[in-house]
């Protein structure tokens, strides 16, 4: 069972607070190694709990002070020896497993990875690697199942998730519940481009909806986070942005093995989809 955000608490031990106000501010854009220009605001639900098309989304500009964790020993150094450390171990732990999945993928229809570009530490873009849960032709079929069904539009643009998602097959299903479509993103890990433990991996195209770029793109995108063992699966795009806002300023070892405790009840009760 994961814990509701709006009791301000998790797993972790993170102390949430209230929810920021959302104010009009204008937009900036983000620079650390090669620019990443933000575009202009979008049209996008602001509500946590319904969409609301006529609202904007514009990025909230965030002073260094505002997150000096990002700047400490953990994150320029430790966090990185974590993650190799832990990753290879895991690496030998579950190989056996991954091998296992992908050939029950293989059998029920071809290539079993699946990589999708995302964004990652100030904004390079790398491809990450999963399981594959859809049918082959997951992408093309999007649109049409969302032309078709107007309440599935509206989910998808609250949270960027179905829940009944019909491209999913069979085996998909079982490997979402229990997260292990996520397995192959420890080579992400062990690349450089991901991290144990940090915000879940934004699409590019998603940058536009978000209220927090500075707290996304100043740490490697994680496997699992704070957005994962809280209110996973059930809650809007801007709330993950306010979950990665409350991550990037409490970042540090204790929090980060703390999340990642978390997950493995995530894991064990099956709250994925």
């Amino acid at each position: 069972m994961t814990l509701h955000y709006r009791n301000y608490t998790d797993y972790s031990g993170v102390h949430l607070g209230p929810l920021p106000a959302m104010g009009d501010h204008s937009p900036w854009s983000y620079s650390a190694g090669e620019p990443y220009a933000l575009p202009q605001p979008t049209l996008y639900d602001t509500h946590f709990d319904a969409p609301a098309p006529h609202e904007v989304v514009v990025p909230v500009p965030l002073a260094p002070d505002e997150l000096p964790h990002l700047q400490s020993r953990y994150a320029r150094l430790g966090k990185r020896l974590f993650d190799i450390t832990l990753a290879l171990i895991a690496l030998f732990l579950t190989l056996p497993v991954l091998v296992m999945l992908a050939a029950a993928l293989w059998i029920e229809g071809g290539n079993p990875f699946y990589a999708q570009e995302r964004l990652g530490l100030h904004g390079k873009r790398f491809r990450m690697w999963k399981l594959r849960t859809m049918v082959p032709d997951a992408e093309d079929r999007l649109d049409e199942y969302l032309d078709a069904d107007p309440d599935l539009r509206a989910e998808w643009e609250l949270t960027q998730k179905l829940k009944s998602d019909p491209r999913i097959t069979s085996v998909g299903r079982l490997l979402r519940k229990t997260s292990m479509d996520e397995l192959p993103q420890i080579f992400n890990v062990l690349a450089g481009d991901m991290s144990l433990v940090g915000p879940r991996p934004m699409l590019p195209d998603q940058m536009p909806l978000y209220r927090y770029p500075q707290a996304y793109l100043g740490v490697r995108p994680g496997i699992t986070g704070l957005w994962q063992v809280t209110a996973r699966n059930a809650e809007s795009f801007d709330l993950r942005a306010v979950l990665d806002l409350r991550y990037a300023q409490r970042l540090g070892f204790w929090r980060d093995v703390r999340i990642m405790a978390a997950t493995f009840g995530a894991i064990w009760h099956a709250t994925g989809y």
